[in-house]
This record gives C-alpha cells, sequence and structure tokens, in this order.
C-alpha cells in the first residue's frame, strides 16, 4: 500500500524518499536555510523530499542535554518553512496531548523508537488522520511492528509508514538487520530505513549519544538494495557543533554525491521486470 504525502509517494515499489534536516529545530532561520538547501540538492537528483525537524527532543541521554524550542514555536517553524520551501514536514510527538496540534502542521507525525509500543500515543496519532511515521524500536523485532501499525489502523488511519534505525547490540551499539525492512513490509506499508540514527552509539559518550557518520552512506545504499521506500537522513551545516546527534548527521556537502549514489541503486532495484 502507497502512502501519498501532498504531491509524494511512499511505497516500497516507488522511487525512494529524502526525509532530512537537523535533528532539532533550533531557530527559524536556521531551519529555513537547511530545508531550502536540501530541497535544490534534492531537485538536482531528482528525489523527493521531506523535511524533519523536532521541537523536543524528550529523550537526551543526559538531563543536560538541550531538547529544542518547544512544541509552539517549532510548529510556528515548520509552518514558515513548508510555506516557503513548499515541502512536506515531519516532526515528532511524545505525547498524545500533541498529536491534535501538531497535526495541523505536520504532513507526517512520527513516533520515536522508544515509545513504538505506547498505544495511546499510536492511537492519538491515527486519530489525526495525518500520516505516521513508526519508527521502530531498538528493542523490537521486525514482525513486531505488525502490531503497532494494527494500533493506528483502530483508527481507520491506513496512511502509516514504518522505519527501521537498527537494534540493541550489546551496550551503546546498534546493529542493522537488512532482513527487517522486507519483513516490516509484509504488513503492506512503505518502510524506510534511518540511516543516521542507525549508526548511533547510544549513550556512548556517557553524557550524549556518539555514533559514526562514516558508515550512514553505506547503509543507505544497502538500505534501497533490499527494496526501501524512503531514506531519513538527518543533515546539518556543521554537524559537530549541533545541539543533540552531531555525531551521525551527515555534513551537507555529502548529499548531492549520496543522493546520486541512492538514485542510481534505487532505479536498478526498482525497474520494471
Amino acid at each position: 500500500m502507497n502512502v501519498q504525502v501532498g504531491d509524494i509517494v511512499f511505497g516500497n515499489d516507488r522511487p525512494f524518499v529524502l526525509v532530512s534536516g537537523p535533528c532539532q529545530i533550533e531557530s527559524r532561520d536556521h531551519s529555513l536555510r537547511l530545508a531550502e538547501a536540501i530541497a535544490r540538492m534534492a531537485a538536482a537528483a531528482g528525489v523527493p523530499f521531506v523535511f524533519k525537524s523536532s521541537f523536543d527532543k524528550a529523550n537526551r541521554t543526559s538531563i543536560t542535554g538541550k531538547r529544542g524550542v518547544g512544541i509552539d514555536e517549532g510548529l510556528r517553524v515548520l509552518a514558515d518553512v513548508k510555506a516557503a520551501v513548499g515541502c512536506p514536514v515531519l516532526t515528532d510527538i511524545h505525547a498524545p496531548e500533541q498529536a491534535p496540534a501538531a497535526a495541523e502542521v505536520a504532513d507526517i507525525i512520527q513516533i520515536p523508537a522508544f515509545l513504538s509500543r505506547q498505544t495511546d500515543l499510536l492511537i492519538a496519532a491515527g486519530e489525526t488522520g495525518a500520516a505516521v511515521n513508526i519508527k521502530k524500536g531498538q528493542f523490537l523485532a521486525p514482525w513486531d511492528m505488525a502490531a503497532a501499525a494494527a494500533k493506528v489502523r483502530s483508527t481507520g488511519n491506513e496512511r502509516i509508514i514504518l522505519t527501521d534505525r537498527g537494534a540493541s547490540f550489546g551496550y551503546n551499539t546498534l546493529v542493522s538487520d537488512f532482513r527487517s525492512l522486507p519483513i516490516m513490509a509484509e504488513t503492506g506499508c512503505p518502510v524506510m530505513f534511518d540511516a543516521t540514527h542507525s549508526v548511533q552509539a547510544p549513550g556512548g559518550r556517557g553524557g550524549s549519544s556518539g555514533g559514526d557518520r562514516r558508515f550512514a552512506p553505506a547503509l543507505a545504499r544497502a538500505a534501497l538494495a533490499v527494496g526501501a521506500a524512503a531514506i531519513f537522513a538527518e543533515a546539518h551545516e556543521d554537524p559537530d557543533r549541533a545541539p543533540s546527534d552531531g555525531p551521525v548527521m551527515l555534513p551537507l556537502d555529502w548529499l548531492p554525491g549520496l543522493l546520486d549514489d541512492l538514485r542510481r541503486v534505487d532505479a536498478v532495484i526498482k525497474r520494471p521486470r
């Protein structure tokens, strides 16, 4: 089943979609600047683009971690991005009461991986009618995501995307099992691969998460080789100075070459047979 978001279609047999942006909303000007830059790169590569950024990072490793601008300011920024850049936007929610307000702006509401079994949150997101992206918990098997999708479907909302972001493998380590994508696709939902969070080392720096962005492009290519509908890859003009997830976000200047590689892999895998 395909999921349409504006003029963009997510489908496991469709050309892939790029979901990208900074981990968290830092300011209106910063979000607009990055959205415009990524939109230009995606258009040049012929790749559909959805802007992603979070108004609150509620699952920081440390109490001192920077969380973001908050829901009111964050949604204003995302509305400005939609109006100025003309792309759909995605943001995550952490509590059921945030769903209606988020759906007034966001084309896609995202359920964070740590919250992928929270029934009330999934139902609240589904009830908005917005597309819902459920990130697979690091602690879940891919077949467990059928139950998460069923919770959203119970509201009558069929606009569901499932995202893999790696699985816990010992302490402070994630590993990607690419069987997960076709297994999750058996639910009938388009499946996205989160290339940047999959190379994260959760809590790996003690007071914050670490990771190694060098491996994200290779994992993104592998995901498209098994038929992913979309690639989620956070990006920033200066990742090492970003307030969150800096070690795994991609520098903006990596995107043109990566998108060209991904487009070519995707074209081979999804060519008519």
